[in-house]
């Protein structure tokens, strides 16, 4: 780098330069955004916009901030505030925020600043600086808008440049105040924080000129603040101090002080917590010492553990008072609290001095000059004022809600820049300083810039300055409370007490001075303490001390207890304990010190026993009393002998005190020092500082509050030694003192105490008033202004109201007294002026309102009933006559165009004011209700006034709602007033004479008028008529035309919600139904009937229209008469009466036995419900209302049997053959059932037999009928049993071995014996004959036949006896029919034909045949083959040589089909085969094992084969997938394999057995089941084809729940990491159910259960479909992906033929577990299986698509 470069040179040579001048540009979005990352706070918007207030000199400001709703909560239905402003709290968000104020309008300077960036204020007595805190608006605001006078303004943005619009404002847009329209960037920002937002309010409002801010949240008033300052009084500046700061910049002139009054009105919402935030943790652990902690920090922590206990149960208890308070709050949150704090502020007016120099560089920095005077206010608070600030909080949530927590410097104090700062002052005082430059973001104090710097120095030196004169003022106030004591207590000498009085007060001043480290900069604080301390001339500042406030050199501190040497001045010490940090400055700077032992010596000197010498040895004496150093007897005499002078005010002896004479002491919380006590009680400044338990161990009580009242009482009157001003009953003071302590007492005194308290005084003088001491029931509440001349209580403020009350001091002013006054003429003095003026009902009602609460309950009666108002004539003026406030309504416009007694009002009336409260109360009427406007509108009618009339209806309607009138209050009316619908105008009727449906006019009811139909509910007119008496109108007059039946039973259908109990009892009963139709039930035309005996429909097509009334009025129509008991048919009951009252009718219309059967068929179907009505079944068991038949034998030859099938009878008869059948009704008993074919072929004829079908059958059984079989008596004629019983043996084996498959689809009902009972039961013997004689009963019919099976129980043959069940056959080739025969009527309970033929065909078929014809008699063969097995050696040789000869044919075919193979593999490829089909390459030499494995490898390597590789059957993994195709190994059906060209020998394995493959199917497609099924499915068990796996065996993990089903029922299965199912669900419903559809399909081609069917969705997964313990899922979104939009095409095909290869696939492996080659196995095996199924399927599908097409 050069040296001598000359950079003046080169800059002149830069400006001289020809190219272009080129402005800098600025980025104004990125500018505002690095301006506010600095300028960021909490309240940074609303600070700014309160100071442009202040700056505008305005004096009130009013924040709205207006929200949205929340999208996902929706708002309370309920109306109540407090619910809706809670909702709003939680749930809703900021939309715009508004803050407007009444401070002087934007002028052109203004508008053009505001648009210009770091131009601020130009005016040195304005807050704003820098001209960057409008721009805070952009934090979360985009375009604000400002509005001021008759201008706006808009900002908005292109791009990164922001841009502004005026607009002039008309007239009526135009306003007074300047607002600023923020409407938030975005909807989601929360409502602040409410608390802290008040906070930030009331502290801002402290020291600007504002005197009213008002916090609004939408239509909700939450904070209002209120400043008043009362006329400030100057301070007098001592001489001793220096006015002018270290540098001398500035000098104090003059100090002003003010006392402020904050008052603030808020909601109890603003103290409410949600519940999360009540929770207090209840751990009490300590924390472990950090690592790297000093030993002071654990010594610390270690002993705060004795602490411990302490704070954990300070902090609860404050958590439960909190939480209490959240309970009360939360009872009401629309309720108002209020509270009122008083402040001091000294403001100093501050001189200037500076150069030249120091003004340029100030005024470069901030934009403006130095202000040549400016001012420092102090702001601090006094002990009686923070007392009285205390007193004033009112509300629930008050004392939970310190508003004023921000205002008060109860801690730290704050710097004030106009608003407060971050930097706080090191002691318990704001200071407002607005001429502290601070830093850009306006939360700190510059202390860096070298100007500012020293500028700021100077101003919180002289800070320091005006906190001193601050002090000064305080403790001149101080010594004037001092010597006001010391004048009251007429005393010449300040004593102790007189201390004490003013101790708190000294103590609050000192700890308020007392200065800590300031934050965040320490400096703050060192700067105004230095210069409080340091600014007086002398090393000396005034202190309250035991003589009174004394110059800190002539007071001294005591390090232990000498009270009794009085003559030093020493610091009291209570305020050495609870103000230690200001005296440790004091020691700190030298301005105070110890006593010193020539101190004490001298004071010791004095032998004369004082007072506080006398103290000193009460404490001494009751100390070792207490330790038990002495005994009773010593302090009994030591007090027997003790005596002290007690001092007078002039402190002079006075009267002795005997200390043997005392019995009792003064208890200070219960009577204090300073008021006279009996002769034995000692005073309380004897005793004030000892304990009573020392007090006690001298054998002394305590005063109680009764005695001592006592003794007072009979000191008054001038009976005792009492002055006058201690006469409880003459002086004001003393009884001001006296009743204050009693007040105190009151509580806690026993009710027989306050009885006597009571006694004591209500009968004397004792209560003080302004006219003298009067008894208390002649005395007032200070409450009562309202006349002069009353004696009004005074001095008793701190007196309870509930001692006065009890002693009788009156809250109000007796009623006649007011009364007397109210209507007293004015009083004219004698010149003429008004001296005093008439009461007026305004003055009543005001002074009324303010003693509200404390009126009695007679009064307020009396009040009520008392004729006080004057009503509003119509001239405004009030009348003569007054009214009753009950007879008067609130004056206004509304009310005044109806013509009602308004009160008369001057002025505007408010009905929010405490005077309306107070009239509503009373009874005034803010409305008139139904009372009032109902007889209003029918005396308008009356007199003609239909203007009046419309007038009052509207006011009614349009303030239904608002004014809480009731419908029942409306309806229930007995004056008619309503106008009616096309009828004259002066009608009216009441609201039950009217509606509103106009169709009501069909039943013959008036109508409403029109325009006020929208209003009936209001009006308390019903829609409809009462139902019932539209029913009582249509039984009286029933429609007799179809064209009227239609619009009556039309009406009705609009109202059939209504038709419900009584009503419909009426309707079913009711004839009104005219009938034109002729039936069986009708018997002729033009009929009324009721509607449960008609049916609807037109009746020509229906079965039983011939003998059932059908009507149809209309679809409308018709639905009335359905609820009414109408039905569409008849049912099965009624069709029962019916045909049990008239059957031979029924039968006759019919005229055909099939319809009349028909109709019995019906009756059967439903005789389980029929039944229940045992009545109807009673009649249906007598009358003759059953159809049966006789049937007489065709005259043909008899048929041969060529059968064993031919033995039954009518088996193969043709239509020719069969009798001539009669039929005739009967009752049931008189009707036989056929339940024996063979016996009905014998005896027919003979009895009229039921229809032979078994529903038929059941219900004649059930009404009564026979059985045939109980009708036909059999005989039996047995021959002997034969020697040879072998042929029994054969048939009981076969019988036993046949049973069990006879018995395994028989209904469990029709069971009368199982097969384990046969075997048990049933033996078989074989006889020489058999013949059956049968005859039926009560007709003389026989027939005889020979038999060769026949089932009897215990019979005797001969000398034999065969007891139980025996089955009797004749020897050689007995008929298995017989035996069928025999064997039903044991096994069945009503055996019939088919079972008889069943039971023969198992019996005489070979087993081999019937398991081809689905019998499954597996077990029966594997038995046989048991037996065969033990048949003998031979046998089984004989079997193996075969098994030798088959394998050796397998063999053989083997080796043919490989040569052929090989001989085929030069040849080219035959057209059929597909693509992926091996090499037809030579083969090395191998074995013959080995050629026999690649054969079959080659075998499956087709296209099936292809698929299930493809689809994941041969990549090592059970879950079909989609992957890498890297990963996956090469297929090993490949001629390629490695694996297997690596083996050189393999064992022979045996093939599966066709039929048993095709089984093994058929139990994995059995097996599959539906997920989450409830019973445990096993494997079935497989004869496995073995072979070598080499596989491994891959489980995808699955993350799925059940969700849904699709319409055809299959299971939708979803992801868990799916987060909004529901859309899913929703976008998709159509595409699965396709998918559900070709699922559906292939599984059907399989007869797989569709319920073990799943679908899946896994975004996540590449799972296609897996098998989950038998239940199969599908993957959706490989559906979705690969076919979805060929199905949307009407191509199924291809989806069909992938989905059913995954569905074989996955159905494998519920024979094999693993994807080894077993498995590939079974899955090609399924698809050649079901080859031709799933292509006939396809091509179904196929063209039933194209046909839809076609149509389409």
């Amino acid at each position: 780098m050069a040296s001598t470069q000359d950079f003046n040179v080169l800059r002149a040579q830069a400006m001289r330069s020809n190219l272009d001048e080129e402005a800098v540009t600025v980025n104004t979005r990125a500018l505002i955004d690095k301006v506010l990352a600095r300028y960021s706070g909490e309240w940074t918007v609303l600070r700014e916009l309160l100071q442009n207030a202040a700056d505008a000199s305005a004096s009130k400001v009013i924040i709205k901030f207006e929200t949205l709703p929340s999208s996902t909560v929706p708002v309370p239905q309920i109306s109540d505030p407090s619910t809706i402003l809670k909702h709003t709290i939680l749930h809703h968000s900021l939309k715009r925020l508004l803050v407007s104020n009444d401070g002087n309008a934007f002028g052109p300077n203004d508008w053009s600043r505001l648009k210009r960036i770091a131009e601020g204020n130009p005016d040195e007595t304005k807050i704003g600086a820098f001209g960057v805190g409008f721009y805070s608006v952009f934090a979360d605001c985009e375009e604000p808008l400002v509005r001021s006078g008759n201008e706006a303004m808009a900002f908005y943005w292109k791009g990164n440049s922001l841009f502004t619009r005026r607009l002039q404002l008309s007239e009526a847009q135009s306003s007074p105040d300047t607002n600023f329209v923020l409407d938030y960037r975005n909807n989601t920002s929360p409502i602040p924080k409410i608390l802290p937002l008040c906070h930030f309010l009331a502290s801002s409002i402290t020291f600007v000129g504002l005197t009213q801010v008002e916090l609004w949240l939408d239509d909700y008033r939450l904070l209002s603040l209120t400043k008043l300052v009362a006329p400030g009084v100057e301070v007098k500046i001592p001489k001793t101090l220096e006015t002018k700061t270290h540098e001398g910049l500035f000098r104090i002139n003059s100090v002003v002080r003010e006392t402020a009054q904050l008052e603030a009105k808020w909601l109890n919402i603003v103290a409410w917590k949600p519940k999360a935030s009540l929770i207090v943790s209840n751990s009490g652990s300590t924390p472990s010492t950090v690592k790297g902690a000093t030993s002071t920090q654990s010594l610390k922590s270690f002993f705060s553990r004795f602490a411990q206990n302490t704070n954990t149960a300070a902090t609860e208890r404050a958590a439960q008072e909190d939480k209490e308070s959240q309970v009360a709050i939360s009872e009401d949150l629309m309720g108002e609290c209020k509270a009122i704090v008083f402040l001091h502020i000294n403001t100093a007016t501050i001189q200037a001095k500076i150069n030249a120099t120091f003004s340029q560089e100030l005024e470069r920095a901030t934009k403006k000059p130095p202000p040549k005077s400016t001012k420092i206010a102090v702001l601090t608070t006094s002990y009686d004022e923070k007392s009285a600030s205390s007193s004033s909080i009112i509300g629930t949530a008050s004392k939970t809600t310190d508003i004023f927590a921000s205002v008060l410097p109860t801690k730290s104090g704050r710097i004030f820049i106009g608003f407060p700062t971050h930097q706080t002052t090191g002691l318990s005082a704001h200071i407002s300083a607005q001429s502290v430059i601070p830093t850009v973001e306006r939360e700190s104090i510059d202390l860096n810039a070298r100007w500012v710097r020293t500028w700021n120095m100077e101003m919180l030196r002289a800070a320091g300055i005006v906190c001193r004169i601050a002090w000064s003022g305080e403790i001149v106030h101080l010594k004037e409370r001092l010597s006001k004591i010391l004048a009251n207590s007429q005393m010449t000498k300040l004593k102790q007490e007189h201390i004490e009085n003013v101790l708190p007060e000294a103590i609050h001043m000192l700890n308020q001075f007392t200065f800590r480290e300031s934050t965040p900069s320490s400096q703050v604080g060192t700067l105004v303490e230095e210069a409080f301390w340091t600014c007086n001339h002398n090393t000396t500042i005034e202190i309250l001390s035991s003589r009174g406030v004394l110059p800190s050199q002539d007071v001294r501190i005591a390090t232990e207890d000498l009270s009794f040497v009085e003559g030093i001045p020493v610091l009291p010490p209570e305020l050495m304990k609870q103000a230690d940090g200001f005296i440790k400055k004091l020691m700190d700077y030298g301005i105070i010190t110890d006593i010193t032992t020539g101190d004490i010596k001298k004071e010791l000197e004095r032998q004369a026993l004082n007072e506080k010498q006398l103290i000193e040895f009460l404490h001494w004496l009751g100390h070792k009393a207490r330790i038990n150093e002495v005994d009773t007897v010593i302090v009994r005499s030591l007090l027997d002998v003790a005596v002290a002078n007690e001092g007078n005010e002039n402190n002079k002896p006075g009267r002795v005190v005997v200390l043997g004479e005392i019995k009792h002491f003064i208890n200070p919380s219960r009577i204090p020092g300073t008021v006279p006590v009996p002769p034995d009680t000692l005073s309380f400044k004897f005793t004030k500082n000892i304990d009573k338990v020392q007090l006690e161990a001298l054998g002394w009580e305590d005063l109680q509050i009764v005695p001592w009242l006592r003794w007072l009482v009979e000191m008054s009157g001038g009976q005792g030694a009492l002055p006058k001003d201690q006469d409880l009953t003459v002086s004001t003071t003393f009884a001001g003192i006296v009743l204050p302590i009693l007040s105190k007492q009151w509580d806690g005194l026993s009710q027989s105490s306050k009885s006597t308290v009571v006694n004591l005084l209500s009968t004397r003088t004792v209560i003080p008033t302004k006219l003298g001491m009067k008894k208390p029931s002649e005395a007032y509440f200070p409450i009562v202004k309202l006349f002069d001349d009353l004696p009004i209580i005074v001095g008793l403020q701190s007196v309870k109201d509930k001692l006065l009350t009890a002693l009788g001091v009156r809250k109000t002013i007796e009623l006649g007294l007011i009364f007397e006054k109210l209507m007293a003429p004015p009083d004219y003095s004698a010149d003429a002026s008004l001296v005093r003026r008439a009461w007026s009902h305004v003055d009543l009602i005001k002074y009324l309102a303010s003693v509200r609460s404390d009126i009695p309950t007679d009064d307020v009666k009396r009040l009520r009933n008392t004729a006080i108002c004057p009503a509003e004539a119509s001239n405004g003026k009030a009348t003569d006559k007054r009214y009753r406030v009950t007879e008067l309504f609130e004056p206004n416009d509304t009310l005044r165009v109806l013509g009602l007694p308004l009160l008369q009002w001057p002025g505007v009336f408010r009905p929010g004011s405490e005077e309306g409260k107070f009239l509503t109360y009373l009874g005034l009427k803010s409305f008139p209700g139904v009372a009032e406007l109902i007889p209003l509108i029918a005396s308008a009618v009356a007199s003609g006034d239909i203007a009046l009339r419309d007038r009052a209806l509207k006011y009614f309607v349009n303030f239904h709602f608002q004014h809480g009138c009731s419908v029942q209050e409306t309806a229930g009316t007995k004056i008619p007033y309503l106008p009616l619908e096309g009828e004259d105008p002066k009608v009216s009727v009441l609201p039950t004479q009217c509606y509103t449906n106009e169709n009501a006019t069909i039943m013959g009811f008036r109508i409403l008028r029109k325009d006020l139909h929208p209003h009936a509910a209001r009006l308390g007119v019903e829609i409809n008529p009462p139902i019932l008496d539209c029913i009582e109108r249509l039984v009286k007059a029933p429609p007799e035309s179809h064209r009227r039946a239609v619009e009556v039973f039309s009406y009705f259908a609009s109202r059939l919600n209504e038709l419900n109990g009584r009503s419909l009892d009426i309707l079913t009963q009711a004839s009104f139904v005219p009938v034109t139709s002729q039936s069986i039930s009708s018997k002729g035309s033009g009929r009324l009937l009721p509607p449960r005996l008609c049916f609807l429909g037109a009746g020509n097509d229906d079965k039983y229209s011939e003998i059932f009334d059908y009507v149809d009025f209309g679809s409308t129509a018709n639905s009335f008469l359905l609820r009414c008991g109408s039905k569409h048919e008849p049912s099965t009951q009624e069709l029962a009466q019916l045909v049990v009252r008239e059957p031979a009718r029924v039968f006759t219309v019919f005229d055909s036995p099939d319809r009349y059967l028909e109709l019995l068929r019906t009756l059967a179907a439903s005789w389980p419900n029929l039944k229940k009505d045992k009545t109807l079944v009673k009649d249906m068991k007598k009358a003759p209302f059953l159809l049966a038949y006789k049937e007489f034998a065709a005259q043909s030859p008899s048929r041969n049997r060529q059968s064993r099938l031919s033995n039954v009878p009518d088996a193969n008869v043709d239509d020719d053959d069969v009798g001539v059948r009669t039929y005739e009704l009967a009752p049931a008993d008189q009707i036989v059932i056929i339940d024996d074919v063979v016996n009905y072929s014998l005896f027919k004829g003979n009895f009229l037999a039921a229809p032979m079908e078994e529903d038929l059958e059941n219900l004649y059984i059930s009404l009564g009928s026979m059985l045939l079989g109980n009708l036909v008596e059999q005989k039996l004629q047995i021959g002997q049993p034969i020697e040879d019983q072998r042929d029994a043996a054969k048939l009981e084996k076969l019988i036993r071995e046949r049973i069990k498959l006879f018995m395994h689809d028989i209904p469990t009902d029709l069971i009368r014996h199982n097969a384990a009972w046969v075997e048990r039961n049933l033996s078989i013997v074989v006889v020489k004959s058999l013949s059956l004689r049968k005859s039926l009963r009560a007709r003389n019919v026989t027939h005889t036949e020979s038999k060769t099976a026949i089932q009897a129980k215990d019979q005797q043959l001969g000398h034999r006896q065969f007891l139980g069940y025996t089955l009797f056959v004749t020897p050689g080739a007995h008929d298995l029919y017989d035996v069928s025969q025999a064997l039903s009527h044991l096994l069945l309970t009503r055996p019939k034909p088919q079972h008889v033929i069943t039971l023969t065909v198992l019996l005489e078929t070979d087993l081999y045949k019937l398991r081809s014809r689905g019998y499954n008699v597996e077990r029966i063969l594997q038995k046989k083959a048991a037996e065969k097995r033990v048949a003998g050696e031979q046998r089984r040789k004989q079997l193996l040589e075969e098994q030798e000869n088959i394998n050796d044919q397998e063999a053989a075919r083997t080796t043919s089909q490989l040569q052929i193979s090989n001989g085929d593999s030069d040849h080219p490829m035959m057209p059929g085969l597909f693509p992926d089909s091996p090499d037809r390459r030579p083969q090395s030499s191998k074995s013959h094992d080995s050629d026999a494995e690649i054969s079959r490898d080659r075998r499956r390597a087709g296209f099936f084969g292809a698929i299930t590789r493809a689809l994941g059957g041969e990549d090592g993994r059970r879950h079909t997938q989609l992957g890498d195709e890297k990963a996956l190994p090469p297929p090993p059906y490949s001629s390629s394999d490695p694996e297997r060209a690596m083996t050189t020998t393999t064992s022979p394995q045996p093939v599966t057995a066709p039929h048993e493959l095709q089984q093994n199917l058929v139990n994995a497609i059995k097996s599959a089941r539906a997920h989450s099924s409830q019973n445990v499915v096993s494997r079935p068990e497989v004869n496995s084809v073995s072979e070598t796996q080499t596989f491994c065996d891959a489980k995808p993990a699955q993350d799925i729940s059940f969700y849904a089903l699709t319409s055809s029922g299959i299971k939708i299965y979803l992801s868990n990491a799916m987060v909004n199912k529901d859309k899913f669900i929703a976008e998709h419903s159509i595409a699965l159910d396709a998918f559900a559809s070709v699922l559906i399909d292939c599984a059907d081609t399989l007869a797989l259960s569709r319920s073990s069917i799943h679908m899946f969705q896994d975004d996540g997964s590449s799972t296609i479909a897996f098998n989950k313990s038998q239940a199969l899922f599908f993957n959706y979104r490989y559906f979705e992906n690969l076919h979805l939009p060929g199905v949307w095409e009407w191509n199924r095909t291809d989806a069909i033929i992938y989905w059913f290869v995954v569905l074989c696939h996955e159905l494998a492996h519920n024979l094999v577990a693993d994807h080894s080659s077993a498995h590939s196995y079974y899955t090609e095996s399924f698809l050649i299986q079901y080859f031709t199924k799933i292509t006939t399927k396809i091509a179904n599908v196929s063209q039933s698509l194209s046909d839809m097409n076609l149509v389409d």
